[in-house]
C-alpha cells in the first residue's frame, strides 16, 4: 500500500481495508466528542444564540460539519475527496464562527478540524498545506469578531495549540499505522507459515515418489531382470531335453542354480544398500563380463565385448552402468531374435560410454509400447546420474543403445 502522505491524486489509492479505518474511529469519536461539549457550553453561555434565526442555522451546520468529519476517513480510500472535503468543511467553520462569534469555539473548532487534516494525510509536511489555510481562516474570522488589535494576542494563544495538535495528531498516527502493519505482518506470517505447511506436505509426497521409484528400479533390476534371465535359461532347458540333449540341460540347469543364487544375493545386496545407502561395487570389467557370460549361455547368441573401463569410476555411476547392460541383454533375449551383439565400454570426453548392439529384428522407437519398464528404469537412471540415453533402431535394422554417464558422483541415487 502506498503510504497516506498525498493531499491529492486523481487516482485511486489502494483498497484500505476495513480494520484500518476502524483503527482511525478513536480519534474521530474524540473530536465528535469535543465538538458536542464546545456547542454544549457555547448555547448555555451566550444566550444571543438561541434565537430561531441563529440556533437553527448553526444546528445544523454543526450537524453538517460533525457528520462530515464522522466520514472523512473515507476519504483516505477515494483520496480525490480530500480537496474538496478540505474546502467544504473550511466554508463550514468559517460560518458557524461569524454567526456565533465565540472565542474559544473559534479555537476549538479549527484546531479540530485542522487536527483531522494533518490526521487524514498522515504526513506532518503534508499537512501543513489545509493546516495553513485554517489557520488564515481563523485568523480572518478573528479580525472580523474582534478586530485587528486583537489578532497579536490571539496568535500567542492560537499558535502553540495548532503546533501541539498537530505534533500530537501525527504521532496518533504513527502508533496506528504501526499497530496496522504489526497486524499485517502477523497475518503476512500466518500465510507463510501455511505455505511452508504445504510446502513441506509437497516435499514429502515427492519425497515418498522419488523413494518408489527407486524401489521399483531395485525390485526390476534385481528381482525382474533374475527371473527374466531364469525363465529363459528354463526355456532353453526345455528346448534341449525336447532335443534330447540331457548334457546341455544339465549344464543350463547348473547355471540357472547359479543364476538363482545370483539374484537372491543381488536382491539381499538391494535390500542393504536401500538400508545404509552404501551399494557395493566390484570390477564393473568383471560384472560386463558376468552378465554377458549368462545371456550367452542362456540364448546362445554371442555376444563381442570391447571393454576399456577408466581407472576411478564413482560407486552410483558404476551400479547405474552395470543395470543398464543387464537391462539390454535382457531385451535383446525377449525381443530382439538377434544372431550377434556387440558390448563396447570406454572413456570419452571424461564420461563413461556403453554401447550396446544387436542385429534383431528391431522396432519403431517413435511407437509407445507398454509394459517396457526396462527403457523406462534406464532412462530415469540416465537422467538421475546426470546422463543421457540414446535409442536407435527400426524394423529390421537392429537395435543400438548407446548410455552415456559423467564420472563425477553427482550423489545420484542407484
Amino acid at each position: 500500500m502506498r503510504k497516506l502522505s498525498r493531499l491529492s491524486g486523481i487516482e485511486e489509492e489502494p483498497r484500505v481495508s476495513h480494520e484500518e479505518l476502524r483503527g482511525t474511529r478513536p480519534l474521530f469519536f474524540l473530536l465528535i466528542f469535543v465538538m458536542i461539549g464546545m456547542y454544549s457550553w457555547a448555547f448555555y453561555t451566550q444566550p444571543e444564540i438561541r434565537i430561531p434565526n441563529k440556533s437553527v442555522p448553526l444546528i445544523l451546520l454543526g450537524i453538517v460539519h460533525g457528520a462530515l468529519h464522522w466520514i472523512s476517513p473515507y476519504t483516505i480510500i477515494h483520496r480525490r475527496w480530500m480537496i474538496p472535503y478540505f474546502a467544504v468543511q473550511g466554508v463550514l467553520v468559517f460560518t458557524i464562527n461569524l454567526i456565533m462569534q465565540n472565542p474559544g469555539m473559534l479555537m476549538g473548532l479549527y484546531l479540530a478540524l485542522s487536527g483531522a487534516a494533518v490526521g487524514l494525510i498522515g504526513d506532518l509536511r503534508k499537512g501543513l498545506i489545509p493546516f495553513t489555510a485554517y489557520a488564515l481562516l481563523a485568523g480572518i474570522n478573528q479580525v472580523l469578531g474582534w478586530g485587528w488589535e486583537s489578532l497579536f494576542g490571539w496568535l500567542a494563544i492560537f499558535g502553540p495549540m495548532m503546533f501541539f495538535v498537530a505534533v500530537y495528531v501525527v504521532m496518533f498516527t504513527r502508533e496506528a499505522q504501526s499497530r496496522m502493519r504489526s497486524q499485517q505482518l502477523l497475518r503476512e506470517l500466518e500465510t507463510a507459515h501455511q505455505q511452508l505447511a504445504e510446502y513441506a506436505t509437497k516435499v514429502e509426497e515427492l519425497t515418498l515418489s522419488d523413494e518408489r521409484q527407486r524401489m521399483a528400479r531395485e525390485l526390476h533390476d534385481t528381482l525382474a531382470q533374475g527371473l527374466a534371465g531364469l525363465i529363459l535359461q528354463l526355456e532353453a532347458v526345455d528346448s534341449h531335453l525336447g532335443q534330447d540333449h540331457p548334457d546341455q540341460a544339465q549344464a543350463i540347469v547348473h547355471q540357472a542354480m547359479g543364476r538363482a543364487r545370483v539374484t537372491l544375493a543381488d536382491a539381499r545386496r538391494a535390500i542393504q544398500d536401500l538400508r545404509d545407502g552404501t551399494p557395493s561395487i566390484d570390477s564393473l570389467s568383471d560384472a560386463m563380463r558376468q552378465e554377458v557370460d549368462r545371456f550367452t549361455t542362456a540364448t546362445g547368441i554371442p555376444c563381442e565385448l570391447e571393454l576399456s573401463p577408466p581407472k576411478e569410476i564413482p560407486t552410483s555411476i558404476h551400479e547405474h552402468a552395470k543395470r543398464a547392460v543387464a537391462e539390454g541383454l535382457t531385451n535383446i533375449a525377449r525381443h530382439a531374435q538377434a544372431n550377434n551383439v556387440w558390448l563396447r565400454l570406454g572413456e570419452s570426453d571424461g564420461m563413461l560410454e556403453i554401447a550396446l548392439r544387436d542385429d534383431g529384428v528391431g522396432f519403431d522407437p517413435t511407437v509407445e509400447m507398454g509394459g517396457h519398464y526396462g527403457l523406462v528404469g534406464l532412462r530415469e537412471r540416465a537422467r538421475l546420474a546426470g546422463g543421457s540415453l540414446e535409442l536407435i533402431s527400426e524394423p529390421g535394422a537392429g537395435t543400438m543403445l548407446t548410455l552415456v554417464l559423467p564420472l563425477e558422483d553427482r550423489g545420484a541415487e542407484s
